[in-house]
């Protein structure tokens, strides 16, 4: 099947062929249809399957039946509003909506905490039709009247489980009450919990439910390799695995904030250039480590898991677990930022003993066996006493952990003016949400796994 059969506006289609794309992913193919009809939906697929185009595309089209070619601000008032749970993903996908929309006559605008709010009051006084948001700073502008939501057309909730687990669900039902009744709405979810169907009941009427995949999967183009490690040679083994095999582009997770930062500075030490983004980074330093490790400057970027909901580059190869996330679901998440719109990519996890436990009910959850290696000169119980107890108990398991701030709080820090509304990143294609097959140019050329297994002389677990 092809975009043009999908009966899509030629303005629209002629931008996502300016972008190198040809052939709809299952979601799209599924969900485009649907929301052209005006009917609402509930979308699962697996991440980095092109969710995000599954939306963008129907609601320009939609949109541009009744666009306004009108300068006048009162001509244009915000008739699409699409949430996300983290602000690099509103970039991202607001970057989408420029992307596919560049040939029509609307506007679009993203709103995010973490920056100064003036611009954006600026730009939503020029007049608006789209307006992607984070709700804490979506709330912010109503509680300052700067943007009016009383003629939304249409709602989209993105990564809807993100922000649910973030606790943003107070904030999705007061923004549910500013909007009219008659509207259509769009709810796009990784995953499918009880507390989303229960948000679906609530949101949507009659809506057509999409999964393209089982639920909480992992896409099959990612290969999945666990390493058992004391928890204490971790970093070394980290270090030894990027330098050996000369590794590239590596997204490495962590579960605190903290661990983040240390973990960062301590491959610097030994040589890697590594930067951190979680929530107590600015917005500003969260969208230059981002553009740095698109870019090449940085070689591995470590991130919790709040922050690293909106990373979306375009094949990257590598993401490491160095420490198993608290949520199975979130292990999902995690290695969904490899191995995006069917190219290959590698997903290993550092397990010490005690989070075999983590690593099994992960294993329930997805309903595969993880293989599992040891690599020598790094075997579990192996690590030396005083190593143990310097770095072990010290710095590697980090005692104090800093949760990511809740929605109140962070809409609070929010409020601070920094330096402005950061520019996007200089290569604004990996800002787009994969849509359909990798473009066959630029394509880097992924290591399989086994070839970071190469030369390690392993041993079985």
């Amino acid at each position: 099947m092809s975009f043009e059969s999908l009966g899509l506006r030629p303005e629209i289609l002629r931008a996502v062929a300016e972008q190198g794309y040809t052939e709809p992913t299952p979601i799209q193919e599924q969900a485009i249809p649907v929301v052209l009809q005006g009917r609402d939906i509930m979308a699962g697929a697996q991440t980095g399957t092109g969710k995000t185009a599954g939306f963008t595309l129907p609601l320009l089209h939609r949109m541009a039946a009744h666009a306004s070619a009108s300068t006048s601000p009162a001509r244009h008032p915000v008739r699409a509003l699409i949430l996300t749970p983290t602000r690099e993903l509103a970039a991202q996908v607001e970057e989408s909506v420029r992307a596919y929309g560049k040939h029509l006559p609307l506007k679009a605008t993203v709103i995010y905490g973490g920056v100064n709010m003036n611009p954006q009051i600026e730009a939503l006084r020029a007049g608006i039709d789209i307006v992607v948001a984070t709700p804490g700073r979506l709330l912010d502008h109503v509680q300052q009247r700067s943007i009016n939501l009383s003629r939304v057309e249409f709602l989209v909730l993105d990564e809807a489980d993100r922000m649910l687990d973030m606790g943003f669900l107070p904030d999705l039902k007061r923004i549910m009450d500013l909007l009219p009744k008659q509207r259509q709405s769009l709810l796009f979810s990784a995953t499918f919990a009880d507390e989303i169907k229960r948000l679906s009941d609530s949101l949507l009427r009659d809506p057509v439910l999409i999964e393209v995949a089982r639920r909480n999967t992992a896409a099959e183009t990612v290969t999945q390799l666990a390493y058992r490690v004391d928890q204490a040679r971790k970093r070394d083994l980290l270090a030894h695995l990027i330098k050996s095999q000369d590794l590239r582009q590596v997204l490495v997770f962590t579960r605190t904030k903290n661990g983040a930062d240390r973990l960062a500075h301590q491959l610097d030490r030994d040589g890697i250039r590594a930067d951190a983004i979680h929530g107590d980074k600015t917005q500003p330093q969260r969208t230059k480590a981002l553009s740095d490790f698109k870019e090449g400057v940085v070689r591995v970027l470590v991130a919790t898991d709040v922050a690293a909901r909106g990373i979306d580059i375009d094949q990257l190869p590598h993401v490491f677990n160095f420490e198993m996330p608290n949520s199975p679901e979130d292990y999902v998440h995690r290695i969904g930022r490899t191995g995006r719109a069917g190219s290959q990519g590698d997903a290993i996890s550092l397990v010490c003993e005690e989070e075999m436990r983590m690593l099994a009910e992960i294993e329930r959850l997805i309903k595969r066996e993880i293989p599992k290696q040891v690599v020598a000169g790094f075997e579990p119980g192996t690590a030396p006493k005083s190593e143990e107890s310097t770095r072990g108990r010290g710095r590697e398991r980090a005692p104090q952990r800093r949760p990511e701030l809740p929605p109140a709080a962070e809409r609070h820090a929010q409020r601070a003016p920094s330096e402005g509304t950061p520019k996007p990143a200089a290569n604004s294609h990996h800002l787009k949400q994969p849509m359909g097959h990798a473009a066959s140019h630029g394509k880097r050329p992924q290591r399989p796994v086994a070839a970071l297994l190469g030369g390690l002389n392993k041993k079985p677990a």
